[in-house]
């Protein structure tokens, strides 16, 4: 059931969040118009998505294709990995004794790198390129962007804040700092269609539909990014805004056997990026649980990073309209996420099972739905000056506040969701 006083904080919390946003930028007059069209862009998408039947069965469609993508994964990793993909063991498991059987490098991560083929192919034959072309269009004239801006911005949809790039490479030299930052932002806030699959194994349990859900926060996290991005470093900040709409080319592949096989090592370097980054960062974690364990305890338990990190971004997740009395178990989702990724956030939050309740699951679906963590700041700057080494100081100064606004950004995404009705999305 709705409650009327959560969803009111949440519609609060989205004014909260672009506050603060503001008061972390120059403080300049209040843009009123670019505030009104951004959140409505954002209701209007969300509601659009799930009240009309095709959209809604289109997004209910996605789970069972990414259903099948993964059964079609797994006849390849069974192939190459054995019984390591989750197939028969060749070997007796002593079931009382045995430790954890899924193997999330073998079973789960491998879809990385088939949808980063196939994403490589699709854009190709085109197919991607007329979608992201359709997006930018909309949000250059809704939201006032540069052609650059617009295009670089809807590519985030379904591909990497390192991809998207690739597609105004011939414009990174001269693009505006403003929209260099925007650009940012919307990477940060949004996710690559290569993950995705992942995201949807890990949330399928507490979540009904979670592969339309995590497509919808990455889109409509970009006009809230959008502005944010423009409040913290408004377009005439450094008197260089770019307004030009001229055509970009978009020529990334040359042939689709070039697609499949860039597309192919592309999945793997990211496939292998995620083992190590869960790999440390977890090793991390426990290392200053260890730490934190030789302390006293707090409310009649040890301290412990889930803990810290509940108690910092509670009062955060209680403006995007969770209760709370859950806060602190959705902060500390939030705060793993910022700090190490949202792979192992969206693994906790799939943990926390009936400790939240499917309001608060769906709020923090979205407001995880981000690549905002540090780790992805040197990966965003080592991509980025690959393809302009001459924007190397303003790269290295934008992106860390770029973070921030991210973050915000997929947090004023929960807060929408929280606004609207439970119903909507059942």
């Amino acid at each position: 059931m709705d409650d009327p006083g959560l969803q009111l904080r949440s519609f609060l919390g989205l004014f909260a969040f672009i506050a603060i946003c503001w008061a972390l930028g120059p403080r300049k007059s209040v843009p009123v118009k670019l505030i009104g069209g951004s959140l409505a862009l954002q209701f209007l998408i969300a509601i659009a998505l799930y009240s009309f039947a095709p959209t809604r069965a289109f997004l209910g469609s996605l789970t069972g294709v990414v259903q099948a993508l993964q059964t079609a994964t797994m006849e390849g990793v069974d192939f190459v990995f054995g019984y390591l993909s989750g197939s028969g063991a060749p070997f007796v498991i002593d079931e009382s004794s045995a430790g954890r059987t899924f193997i999330f490098a073998f079973q789960a991560l491998p879809m990385v790198i088939v949808l980063s083929a196939l994403s490589a192919l699709l854009w190709r034959w085109r197919i991607l390129e007329l979608v992201v072309r359709g997006f930018a269009f909309a949000f250059r004239k809704t939201l006032g962007l540069s052609g650059a801006a617009s295009l670089g911005a809807s590519a985030n949809i379904f591909l990497g804040m390192t991809e998207s790039p690739l597609l105004i490479r011939p414009r990174m030299p001269q693009i505006s700092r403003s929209d260099l930052f925007l650009i940012m932002t919307v990477g940060f806030s949004t996710v690559a269609g290569s993950v995705m699959a992942v995201y949807v194994g890990q949330l399928s349990d507490v979540i009904d539909g979670a592969a339309g859900h995590i497509v919808t926060a990455s889109l409509i996290s970009i006009p809230a990014a959008v502005l944010l991005a423009r409040l913290m470093h408004p377009a005439d900040a450094d008197g260089d805004e770019d307004r030009t709409t001229e055509k970009i080319p978009t020529t990334v592949y040359h042939s689709s056997m070039d697609a499949l096989t860039t597309g192919v090592t592309d999945g793997v370097r990211l496939f292998i990026n995620i083992i190590a980054m869960l790999l440390v960062f977890i090793a991390i974690v426990a290392l200053v649980n260890m730490m934190l364990g030789g302390l006293p305890d707090v409310g009649g338990l040890p301290l412990s990073v889930d803990r810290i990190l509940g108690w910092a971004f509670a009062p955060i997740v209680w403006l995007a309209g969770v209760p709370w009395s859950e806060a602190t178990d959705a902060g500390a989702v939030m705060g793993l996420k910022t700090a190490l990724n949202e792979i192992i956030a969206y693994e906790r939050l799939a943990a926390l099972g009936d400790d939240l309740s499917p309001r608060s699951h769906l709020i923090m679906a979205y407001a995880v739905c981000g690549f905002a963590n540090f780790s992805s700041v040197g990966i965003l700057i080592g991509g980025m000056l690959a393809i302009a080494p001459s924007r190397r100081e303003d790269i290295l100064g934008l992106a860390p506040k770029a973070l921030i606004s991210g973050t915000f950004a997929t947090l004023m995404t929960g807060a929408v969701i929280g606004t609207l009705p439970l119903s909507l999305f059942s």
